[in-house]
């Protein structure tokens, strides 16, 4: 019989030599998820990480382990309910341009992730919404999860994150902030609504984990090399973007990411370090 994490290494197209790390890293981390998941499921682990830090990847992974023993765990990434890209056009008209793109707190539906938690604590069965990233919109059709569910890995760049003091929005962090958001109206509503319907759903997580790179130059080469994969995979595929478009896409969550990465390892239960090649150097609790 073929092992599936061997199976899931040569579909991740990774080398080798990563079973290594499924082994020094992944392993012990699905051991310290079912240790809290012990007489408490269904569980909610949130997965917070930069772009390109391997978050689904980690958490394909972990649904093997964790199936190793005896949990059924089924991930959720922030990604798959973004709002559709007609919902972002509107907003982006009404309410300020710059939500025409997807990324930031305020172009999600929240309610797509409070209906499958409350599913998931129901031991119900629930659909799982899909975004296709190639197009940039919503998928037509979902994908039925039966329950019950013993661990929903949450996954996300921003899951977990809180809002930033009011008084830090003021100065600009980049050329785009300063230009394009001159008077402060979108990042404060991206703050105000990261402490409203988001501070609500990211209290429904059990366990936070943190996929922390060092610093904000790691998540421009790990989103860059993300992007190239996609378009390896999808080269005609209408949603892909160049080189220019991928940065200010990241100018759009550098605020966030640098906050993030300044805050969240005291926040999260568990920080794990990513290096340059994209693999975890140390696993240990925040």
């Amino acid at each position: 019989m073929t092992d599936p994490i061997d199976t899931l290494i040569a579909e991740e197209r990774l080398p080798a030599d990563y079973r290594d790390v499924v082994e020094r890293h992944w392993t012990p981390l699905a051991t310290q998820i079912a240790r809290r998941a012990a007489g408490r499921t269904p569980l909610i682990v949130g997965i917070n990480g930069a772009q390109g830090t391997g978050k689904s990847t980690v958490c394909r992974f972990l649904e093997i382990l964790l199936k190793k023993r005896g949990l059924r765990a089924v991930t959720l990434s922030i990604d798959d309910i973004y709002l559709a890209k007609s919902q972002r056009q509107q907003l982006a008209a009404e309410v300020h341009p710059l939500f025409a793109t997807r990324g930031v707190p305020g172009t999600h539906a929240p309610g797509f992730a409070f209906d499958i938690i409350e599913a998931v604590l129901a031991g119900r069965t629930f659909e799982m919404p899909r975004f296709e990233k190639s197009r940039d919109d919503r998928a037509k059709q979902g994908v039925t999860i039966s329950g019950p569910v013993d661990v929903l890995l949450f996954e996300g760049w921003c899951v977990g994150a809180k809002p930033q003091p009011e008084a830090a929005l003021a100065e600009p962090v980049n050329a785009l902030e300063a230009e394009e958001d001159p008077d402060l109206v979108w990042r404060s509503l991206v703050n105000m609504w990261l402490g409203a319907d988001y501070a609500r759903l990211f209290a429904q997580l059990d366990m936070l984990i943190m996929l922390k790179v060092a610093d904000f130059d790691a998540v421009r080469r790990n989103r860059a090399l993300q992007e190239a994969k996609l378009r390896e995979r999808e080269p005609d595929a209408p949603g892909l973007m160049s080189d220019e478009e991928v940065q200010r896409f990241l100018d759009l969550d550098e605020r966030l990411t640098l906050h993030m990465l300044e805050e969240m390892p005291q926040l999260a239960d568990i920080v794990i370090p990513i290096g340059p090649d994209q693999r975890p150097v140390a696993t240990g609790a925040a």
